[in-house]
Parts: structure tokens; C-alpha cells; sequence
């Protein structure tokens, strides 16, 4: 009978667990250590704080210089960039300098947006067509992440598995049903995952430390957004941009999804 094998790494600033379905606990010890490899990998690719990096490296290019990146870069970024323009722009990974600012909390005004970087459709490189922009991939990393881990336990015959960064995104696949509690301020909801990705972002921990690529925008509609996508990379986006969306964009969004709940005063409601 299978039984779920629990197994957790610390990397990219958080915790992934990793809850296996399988009647070998053999196979899922050696899946889990593959996914650690995996996760590692992912993390000094992906990491802008980490010398050498892909991102690193796009975050140090002149105007006009073309770079060549690697499979998992170049794929995080394609989805990055189809979140962008199906958020009209609320999601956008080149906001490094502004976030910098942000998380730091350094006094004076955020540094203008300003240069541009292009995402070569064709093959897997970056063009920088003027310096300003840096890259910053904590707003979908981890659910890439997550992504790429389903895909490895796939191949290696894990039938079901709830794959988790932190408390922020979680990934479910298989059979198995996975109850996951919303905790809001003042109430919660308990959703049944299945074949599902749900990612949150709120204010609770971090503060206000999302940053919006409009600058006359300086607050949250709501202190607190789950929703749930197929791919954990996107939902891991879509909670990121979705903080930043009024109403109607919500209500938008949300026909696109298979869930988005909101807090609000009167507690955890569904859009």
C-alpha cells in the first residue's frame, strides 16, 4: 500500500517538502535526493544573489551585449514574460533595482525604470538593448522549482506527491487528495488539492515588499491572495501580480484560474 515519505531541503531563502506517494520507500529516498540535486541546480541558476549565476550574469551586462542561457533560465524567463503580458505588465521580473530599494528599506525615492532587455524567441538567449534593468526571479522561482520536481518524480514512477516551497506555493499530482488550510488574519478555509498548483502572497510576514511597476501605486487591495493554476510556476506569478490588481482585474483573472480567494474583512472569500 502507499504511503507518503516526507523528506525537506533548506534553498532559495525557504523550505521545500517534498511528501512522496509511493509503496518504495527506496525509490522515494533516491527520487528525493535527485530532486535536492535538482533544486540546487535551479537555485544557482536562477539566483541573482549568487556570482556566476545566469541571472547574476544578465543583472552584469552592457548595452548591446547578447548572452546565452541555460535550459532552466531561459524557460523560467519565457514563462515570466507570458505572465507579464497576461497581467498587463503587473508582473515583471526587471524590477531587481526598485525591489532592492524596497527590501532594504533605503531612504530617498526608488530608482527610475529605465533600459531594456529582450528574450531572443527563437533560441535560448537574452539581448540587452540598454543597461537599467536587473532581473529578479523570487516572485516565480520557487514554483518553477516545483514544476521541474513533478516533472523528475513523474519519470521516475512517484504516482502521487505534494510538493511544497515553504508555505507560499505547493504542488499537488496523482490520485492523491491533499487538504490545505488558508489561514487569513481572522478565519480560514480548508481547499482539497488535487492535480492543482496554489500559491499566496500577502502582507502578513513580509510587509508590503511587492513592488508595482506603477509607481503611483502604493497599496494593496487586499492584505492577503491565493489562487490556484495547473503550474506552479504561474501560480507562484499570478499571486505576485494578482496582490497588485483592483477588483476587475481580480474578477478577470479569476475566470482563468481554477480558484482565487481574497481576504477581507468579512474573511476568506472567493472571486
Amino acid at each position: 500500500m502507499s504511503e507518503a515519505h516526507t523528506f525537506q531541503h533548506e534553498a532559495m531563502k525557504t523550505t521545500f517538502t517534498l511528501r512522496l506517494m509511493s509503496e518504495d520507500k527506496a525509490l522515494a529516498k533516491n527520487v528525493a535526493h535527485a530532486a535536492v540535486e535538482l533544486i540546487d541546480t535551479i537555485e544557482n541558476t536562477l539566483s541573482r544573489y549568487i556570482e556566476g549565476s545566469d541571472v547574476w550574469q544578465i543583472n552584469q551586462m552592457a548595452s548591446g551585449e547578447t548572452r546565452f542561457l541555460t535550459e532552466h533560465c531561459y524557460a523560467c524567463l519565457h514563462t515570466a514574460l507570458e505572465v507579464c503580458v497576461e497581467s498587463e505588465g503587473l508582473f515583471d521580473i526587471t524590477l531587481g533595482r526598485q525591489i532592492e530599494h524596497q527590501k532594504n528599506k533605503v531612504m530617498g525615492d526608488a530608482p527610475d525604470l529605465s533600459g531594456q532587455l529582450m528574450l531572443d524567441p527563437d533560441r535560448p538567449a537574452i539581448h540587452c538593448i540598454e543597461t537599467g534593468r536587473e532581473i529578479d526571479l523570487g516572485g516565480i522561482g520557487k514554483g518553477y522549482a516545483l514544476d521541474q520536481i513533478k516533472a523528475l518524480a513523474q519519470d521516475w514512477g512517484i504516482e502521487a506527491a505534494l510538493l511544497s516551497a515553504g508555505a507560499s506555493t505547493q504542488l499537488a499530482y496523482g490520485h492523491h487528495t491533499w487538504p490545505i488550510t488558508l489561514q487569513g488574519e481572522h478565519s480560514t478555509l480548508v481547499l482539497n488539492l488535487k492535480d492543482q498548483s496554489l500559491s499566496v502572497s500577502g502582507t502578513g510576514i513580509q510587509g508590503s515588499h511587492i513592488v508595482s511597476p506603477d509607481s503611483k501605486q502604493t497599496d494593496y487591495t487586499h492584505a492577503r491572495v491565493w489562487l490556484c493554476a495547473e503550474s506552479a510556476a504561474k501560480a507562484d506569478a499570478y499571486s505576485t501580480a494578482a496582490l497588485l490588481m483592483r477588483e476587475s482585474n481580480l474578477s478577470r483573472l479569476s475566470t482563468s484560474l481554477d480558484y482565487l480567494y481574497v481576504e477581507t474583512a468579512n474573511g476568506i472569500q472567493r472571486i
